[in-house]
């Protein structure tokens, strides 16, 4: 075999061959780990909401008949469960159809780094 020969083998060869290179693996490596740390600050927010709907839809079911008492009630089950961070203050509760309705609507700011933040609006309502 000649040269010639050999070196046309090595360039089909690695032509076909295929694979990531060390800058490729960082540039995924930073961006699998950005969306990384937003969905760990983002679920306990997540868990969060679905604990408050949970307790509002209890507190409605269980049918309060003035609004100091759905408000006592919401601060009583907020004793209980954790990670509430809304108040019974924050709760906008009327009647609709002779059925108790308890509204809430709150922001919650995650700093993602020092100048960046993240804002995620959250509102919900009994059923």
């Amino acid at each position: 075999m000649n040269s010639r020969a050999i070196s046309a083998a090595h360039c089909a060869s690695r032509a076909s061959q295929r694979g990531i290179t060390l800058f490729g693996l960082m540039f995924w490596a930073v961006f699998l780990g950005f969306f990384a740390l937003i969905a760990m600050k983002v679920i306990p927010t997540i868990n969060e909401y679905a604990t408050i709907k949970r307790v509002v839809n209890k507190i409605a079911a269980d049918g309060g008949t003035s609004v100091a008492e759905v408000r006592a009630a919401f601060e009583k089950q907020k004793s209980i469960e954790y990670g509430i961070s809304i108040s019974a203050k924050d709760l906008d509760i009327g009647k609709e159809n002779d059925k108790i309705v308890v509204k809430f609507a709150y922001d919650k700011e995650i700093e993602l780094m020092d100048p960046v933040y993240l804002v995620i609006k959250y509102q919900g309502q009994s059923k």
